[in-house]
């Protein structure tokens, strides 16, 4: 009984010892020491993305066309300790993209991570009553200037090096699934974006820069504000979720931080719906 004892002891002790050194263990930062750009990032999933890629090691720059919104972001994410910068850029400003990038480059010597997630939708009726202003709006804003800003961060991936690679991710919707009665232009840009998500994966592989999209489904914000304005619409809205909640814009943060990491490194041109369990396929 008393070797017993000893054995169980010393059984104790070691797994004490374990514990201990397990606690010193740091949780590694999957993104340590890469930069990060995010356009329309200073609120709802854009800044919660922001901050995951931050908290995950990135040096990240936020961007928003109204400078007190970035100054805001900018403080309350600093104030957490992380490594984030910011500046006003309108998307589908020519001037505005290359400024953005510059700015990431002279601070950080190079760009190794692109998240695409500005996009408007500034009206509500039926698609035949759209007018060509508003369309060019749409597309301008929501595909066109996503894909110059990629074509505009290329090249400073590639100076990173072959070997380091780049991660481009695409903030496309479910709207591209299923579209949404009443937002036909922002449900067919976002279907365009599955699109480009494709076709950019496969003119940039070789470049060995990865490109992936995001398709969150109802995600509290005030960018779907109109969707849950009341509890009476959000339960109805919850009633079409194998989860019954609304998501939260951290629900789509840990998903890019995610496909930006060397964890996804064999992942290229597919699109991760983060809908509730939404049927999200056509």
């Amino acid at each position: 009984m008393q070797k017993a004892g000893l054995l169980l002891g010393a059984g104790a002790q070691a797994w004490k010892s374990v514990r201990t050194a397990s606690s010193r263990v740091t949780r590694r930062d999957p993104l340590a020491n890469k930069v990060a750009l995010v356009t329309a990032s200073t609120e709802g999933i854009g800044f919660a993305i922001a901050r995951r890629l931050a908290q995950d090691g990135a040096h990240v720059v936020i961007s928003s066309r109204k400078q007190k919104n970035v100054d805001r972001a900018v403080a309350e994410l600093q104030g957490e300790g992380l490594s984030v910068t910011g500046t006003t850029c309108h998307v589908g400003n020519a001037e505005d993209r290359k400024r953005l990038v510059a700015m990431a480059v002279n601070l950080h010597g190079g760009i190794d991570i692109l998240v695409s997630n500005a996009a408007v939708s500034p009206v509500f009726g039926s698609l035949l009553d759209i007018t060509e202003d508003v369309w060019d709006k749409v597309l301008n804003i929501n595909v066109k200037a996503t894909a110059l800003i990629t074509k505009e961060v290329v090249p400073e991936m590639e100076k990173r090096g072959y070997r380091e690679g780049g991660a481009v991710v695409i903030v496309s919707s479910i709207g591209g699934f299923i579209p949404s009665s009443g937002m036909g232009p922002y449900n067919v840009t976002k279907t365009a974006l599955l699109g480009l998500t494709k076709n950019l994966a496969i003119d940039l592989a070789s470049k060995n820069i990865r490109v992936n999209c995001l398709a969150p489904g109802l995600i509290k914000t005030n960018f779907s504000k109109l969707l849950w304005k009341d509890k009476a619409t959000e339960e109805k809205m919850k009633e079409n979720l194998q989860i019954r909640r609304l998501g939260k814009p951290e629900d789509c943060a840990g998903i890019v931080s995610f496909l930006c990491s060397e964890d996804a490194s064999y992942i290229n041109g597919e699109t991760v719906v983060v809908g509730g369990g939404t049927p999200s396929r056509l």
